[in-house]
């Protein structure tokens, strides 16, 4: 943040209709959306005069102060007793099957205990005695990280040296990982591969983009499992496979190729799928995890696992393969 307060600024009536945040996030590059939130929950930021909402949408014209810094807080995860998942587990490593609606870990901006709840890593310093100290008090433990809306596997470290060996591994494109995602419309192309370089969106800061030059490079491989033609539309089951670990990289690249992945409605996706008859929803996006292979980081033995589809995917998938049958 600016070290000299107040500081304001003018909302251009280009970006009417634009929330508070979003706007605040994009306008001030050395701040992040979470801070910006912060410092509005601290009544920090005023529009016209007046303590606000980050939700709030702006007219264009007003005038925003930010009145003082964000408040430094102590932030550490918290254990919880929530049900896990556990594939595999020995003295060095878990391997868990998220589900989807469970963040991997609280963003920097979640200072207040409510925004501290029900994540992977409140989970796993209930369950386990010991986790690896190499990501801090936020990410014990944490290797790698999948989407909240994303199930299936996720390694996670018990030890620093495991840690450090699977990041190794993670780092030098050594681990496999394998995800099913259903997808709108027909992919032409049996197979394929998207190598398309990824950064963060510089309008809507939770979005990434391929259409920024200068982004980290992405690799996505894919391969055509099945077409679906239903009442519904025309879907592709895709089999993806990814060389690099780019926040959203499965969602943007297909985004990026005209089908993005249902359910999925920060990239393109529509909210509900309408046939003649009825419609049906997801409320996750249809994107799993399904197999992780690596080598131990204790024995380099070859570690291989597969979870199948989630009960609520499969049951998607069921409902548009039957509907009008």
């Amino acid at each position: 943040m600016p070290e000299t307060f107040p500081r304001t600024l003018l909302v251009p009536s280009e970006d009417a209709g634009t929330r508070l945040d979003q706007f605040l996030a994009a306008k001030l590059a050395e701040v992040s959306r979470a801070r910006v939130q912060q410092l509005i929950r601290e009544a920090k930021v005023a529009v016209d005069g007046s303590p606000v909402k980050a939700s709030t949408r702006l007219r264009g014209g007003e005038t925003i102060a930010l009145l003082g810094p964000a408040e430094p807080a102590p932030l550490r995860a918290l254990p919880e007793d929530i049900p896990l998942d556990i594939v595999f587990e020995d003295d060095d490593l878990a391997v868990i099957n998220k589900p989807a609606g469970m963040m991997v870990h609280a963003g920097a901006g979640a200072l207040e205990s409510d925004h501290n709840r029900g994540t992977l890593v409140n989970a796993l310093l209930h369950r386990f005695a010991a986790l690896s100290e190499v990501g801090g008090d936020l990410r014990p433990g944490i290797v790698h990280r999948l989407d909240k809306a994303t199930s299936g596997l996720i390694v996670v470290a018990k030890n620093d040296e495991a840690h450090r060996r699977l990041a190794a591994q993670f780092s030098g494109r050594q681990v496999k990982k394998t995800y099913i995602a259903l997808v709108h419309g027909w992919v032409k192309q049996d197979h394929g591969t998207i190598h398309s370089s990824i950064s963060r969106d510089r309008v809507r800061r939770t979005r990434m983009t391929t259409r920024r030059p200068g982004g980290r490079e992405a690799i996505t491989h894919y391969l055509v499992e099945r077409r679906l033609d239903s009442p519904f539309g025309k879907f592709t089951l895709l089999k993806v496979k990814i060389d690099t670990g780019r926040t959203h990289q499965i969602r943007v690249h297909v985004s990026a190729m005209g089908h993005p992945v249902v359910g999925d409605t920060l990239y393109g996706a529509p909210r509900e799928v309408r046939g003649k008859l009825e419609k049906i929803s997801l409320s996750r996006n249809f994107l799993h995890a399904a197999a992780i292979e690596f080598a131990h980081p204790r024995s380099g033995e070859k570690l291989a696992f597969e979870r199948f589809l989630p009960e609520e995917l499969q049951s998607f998938l069921n409902q548009i393969q039957t509907a009008g049958k």
